[in-house]
């Protein structure tokens, strides 16, 4: 019996190599009719025998590409009696204000990585070799639906060979739209012409560039390289005087740097690699992976200061490959250091550079040579970081094998499944580490990693984005959710959008409610541990320690860390002696002894009791990550800090060797008192302990406080489920801490899968509980039937 049937299929379709599955699969199966994308995903008419037609069904999701993630498949028959005789991919349809997700960038695969190899490919050593399964995607579109016109390869006209490949059903790169190749794609150049490379052949020619590009790196000069979402800063990372050199020039004076590895046994060599941090380094998405650092690494000890891991990365772009190839005859004209630093583009805080000439102009100072090429990058993307669990308890669904502490690359911006349908929103996510948060139906997507909003150029680079993703997913915002601190850019944009309802959401009411919809939880009301630096409470002042009971529309405060002064407010932030000295000193705590003091100036420590005594520029908190820098800097860790959180990452890495330790007495209460925890690790630090052990001790104790409170919880209302987010939880010590101990109490625990527990996540957050908030209030406001 013959039969027709229309399919459509909605999910991340489009840029994966779906259609050309599509007719493969229709061809193998004998079956008519035509595929073509839409700006909803991919519709399919398909006609033939019944049992072969219900075959073609089961494997669009059995069979699909790799790339490919399905939400939806959705048939219907009946359709107009018209006798196909052929399958065709047809052309592209705009569907009004139809949704359609986006495959993020995929680094380079296996196929593509031996074509750019062999001396007999015509694309051997082509620094943009790409097929359907690898190459940009997120960061060269500039609408749907995704074809070539509507990337930022449109200018590049395909050669008759590049077209042959295209149009080829059997080929790999059948309707791969960034397809190209030497004749007529793009190409790298250095900023000065490459003149002393005279006696080349044509192929070593066009590899010009990257021939004195590696013969730099080997000299140790610093070059601004142009990837995929940006510029890199890159040079060796066994040459001490480079990093130093780079750290000088970029302004970064302690914060880790990136390192990118030319294959993974020169990753093994200074790092411990199991195998979950083996498939993360090597899968599809290549992000940057937090490693346990060997003590017999020969590494510089600059490349991460006061820390026991490193982030590395392998080749994830043609052009990282070619630089870093140790086996290539004619690459190996000019030997090159195997492990590179590659730090994004920038000075410290500002956006990544994106455009040749911004790029010149702007990083003129930090490079000396600059590889550019000329692909247009249309929207930034940093690199993603994540670390792999070591738990050695594995036996919890509630688990990810992985954690996020940056989102961009290789996931942005793959949407959230949400678990109910979402009004048209834009949440725009909060100070630090922003990204913002486009809702619809059910799906929420994050956007890329935006970064701190300490400037202008980190606004418009916002505010690009916003515009950018909105077009491209057809969301025109019904609701508007932001942070409730006046003060931040991000809610002064918000205030600025007329004539949209706007809900501001409380800070950690916001990461509760993110870790709620990462888990893919129904709305329920549970406790919710946001353990953070800064946020801004609903009585005016900075809270981050916080014990809540929450669902996505509302939250209770049940208990929180003793309030103390900041002297100096964000400004302490920078300097946690200030945090020590005015929570000290608010608890008459005699600290005037103590090593840490010696090397202040006794006038300024004295403006700063001054301040806590009366109130100038001191607010109140009960942040858990100011306690945190404050209990570093009394035992004598850091005083003053280069990067958020520095001295608290310091002191976990310190406290690793101690945990046998017992942690210091302590009292339970709605407001959770500090002065017995200082007044014991004063006396520890005064009897000549360990920085290490007291910290470690520290820790304990706060695991334990949070686990007591949550069993208070517990008994008050039968909640025994509990959420754990804000940046706090990147402390992989406490965490471990924390969860073990809450899940041999019995609780359930959820803590982030898919977003970081950082703000990286917060809007997220935003947009499910302003969903709520609003849906709650407008149920008060329908009328009784």
């Amino acid at each position: 019996m013959i039969m027709n049937r229309h399919i459509s299929v909605t999910g991340i379709v489009q840029g994966v190599g779906f259609r050309p599955f599509i007719y493969g699969l229709a061809k193998r199966l004998d079956l008519h009719g035509w595929v073509r994308n839409t700006s909803g995903g991919v519709e399919i008419v398909v006609q033939g025998n019944e049992s072969q037609v219900e075959r073609f069904v089961r494997s669009l999701k059995t069979e699909a590409p790799p790339l490919a993630k399905i939400d939806s498949i959705s048939i219907r028959s009946g359709l107009p009696d018209i006798n196909f005789k052929t399958f065709d991919i047809q052309p592209s349809t705009r569907i009004e204000g139809a949704f359609q997700p986006v495959s993020a960038d995929i680094a380079i695969c296996t196929d593509c990585e031996r074509e750019l190899f062999d001396p007999r490919d015509r694309r051997y050593l082509y620094p943009f070799i790409n097929c359907t399964n690898c190459g940009p995607r997120f960061t060269i579109i500039t609408d749907l639906p995704y074809d070539r016109p509507a990337t930022t390869m449109a200018e590049f006209e395909m050669c008759a060979e590049c077209r042959a490949e295209y149009t080829d059903p059997s080929n790999r790169r059948f309707h791969a739209q960034p397809v190209a190749c030497p004749q007529c794609g793009p190409c790298v150049h250095l900023e000065e012409p490459p003149s002393h490379f005279q006696d080349l052949s044509t192929i070593d020619l066009r590899l010009a560039a990257i021939l004195k590009t590696r013969k730099y790196l080997r000299e140790g000069k610093i070059i601004a390289v142009k990837g995929i979402g940006g510029f890199h800063l890159a040079c060796d990372a066994e040459n001490k005087m480079a990093v130093d050199e780079l750290r000088r020039r970029k302004g970064r004076e302690g914060k880790p740097f990136a390192l990118l590895a030319a294959d993974l046994e020169m990753i093994r060599r200074h790092c411990e690699v199991n195998e979950a941090e083996r498939e993360l380094l090597t899968g599809r998405e290549k992000p940057i992976v937090l490693l346990n650092k060997r003590e017999n690494s020969t590494l510089p000890d600059d490349l991460a200061p006061g820390m026991d891991r490193l982030g590395f990365m392998l080749p994830y772009t043609p052009l990282h490959h070619l630089l870093l190839n140790r086996s290539d005859p004619i690459l190996n004209r000019e030997p090159v250091p195997p492990i590179l630093v590659m730090t994004s583009g920038n000075f410290s805080e500002e956006p990544i550079a994106t455009d040749n000439q911004d790029a010149l102009e702007r990083l003129a100072p930090l490079a000396d040579a600059f590889l550019l090429h000329n692909r247009d990058i249309h929207v930034r993307c940093d690199d993603s970081v994540l670390r792999v669990e070591r738990r050695k308890k594995k036996e919890s669904a509630a688990l990810s094998s992985f954690i996020f502490l940056r989102r961009s690359r290789g996931y942005a911006p793959y949407p959230v499944r949400l678990p109910f349908d979402a009004i048209p929103t834009l949440a725009v996510g909060g100070e630090l580490k922003n990204t913002f948060c486009l809702a619809r139906d059910r799906s929420a997507i994050l956007s890329h990693h935006i970064g701190d909003m300490e400037n202008v150029e980190t606004f418009q680079s916002f505010e690009q984005g916003v515009d950018h993703l909105s077009r491209l997913f057809r969301v025109n915002p019904e609701l508007i959710a932001c942070d409730m601190h006046p003060g931040y850019f991000t809610t002064k944009y918000a205030q600025e959008i007329a004539n949209i309802p706007r809900i501001a959401v409380q800070h950690h009411h916001a990461h509760i409610a993110s870790c709620l919809a990462d888990n893919g939880l129904e709305n329920r009301r549970l406790i919710g541990l946001a353990f953070d630096g800064t946020g801004y409470g609903t009585d005016g002042s900075i809270w981050g320690g916080e014990i809540l009971l929450a669902s996505f529309a509302d939250f209770e405060r049940f208990a929180h860390l003793e309030p103390l002064p900041l002297p100096g407010g964000d400004s302490a932030i920078r300097h946690p002696w200030r945090i020590a000295v005015g929570y000290t000193h608010a608890l008459g705590i005699d600290i005037d002894d103590l090593q840490f003091l010696k090397n202040l100036d006794m006038l300024a420590v004295n403006i700063v009791r001054q301040q806590a005594d009366r109130k100038l520029n001191a607010p109140l908190t009960s942040s858990m990550g100011r306690l945190f820098d404050a209990v570093a800097s009394l035992i004598g860790i850091r005083n003053d800090v280069t990067y958020e959180a520095q001295a608290a990452i310091e002191m976990e890495v310190l406290s690793k060797p101690f945990l046998t330790t017992k942690p210091y007495p302590y009292s339970v209460d709605k407001s959770i008192p500090l002065k017995g925890l200082l007044q014991s690790i004063v006396h520890d630090v005064r009897t000549g302990k360990p920085a290490g052990m007291i910290g470690a001790r520290f820790h304990k104790t706060i695991a334990d406080i949070t686990i007591d409170v949550c069993k208070c919880a517990r008994v008050q209302t039968s909640l025994s489920e509990v959420a754990l987010s804000g940046g706090v939880w990147q402390n992989e010590l406490l965490l471990n801490l924390v969860r073990d101990g809450l899940e041999r109490e019995g609780f359930t625990v959820y803590f982030h899968k898919q977003v970081p527990c950082n703000d990286g996540g917060l809007a997220l957050g935003q947009a499910v509980a302003a969903n709520a908030i609003a849906s709650r209030e407008a149920a008060k406001q329908s009328p009784v039937v």
